[in-house]
């Protein structure tokens, strides 16, 4: 993790912008959603594989839910 950070530090210290995307789940993307600086998170191949199982509405759902409390987390503390 220390590492992604540094990266997206370095990488915003030389004028460019930020995405996270590559093996991104339901399982980690709260880590990274709290990293400050990424422009965008890439997570449509876990939300589509989530849907087979529960539907497409409730995998979008419980992303957005994990992406928004970690987003308010990074910003209160």
């Amino acid at each position: 993790m220390t590492r992604v950070i540094k990266a997206v530090k370095k990488a915003l210290d030389v004028g460019l912008l930020t995405n996270a995307g590559h093996g991104l789940n339901y399982y980690n993307v709260s880590r990274i959603a709290e990293i400050e600086g990424l422009r965008g998170l890439y997570i449509g191949h876990s939300i589509i594989s989530r849907a087979v199982l529960v539907g497409l509405e409730r995998a979008v759902r419980e992303m957005k839910d994990l992406i928004r409390t970690a987003a308010n987390g990074k910003n209160n503390g």
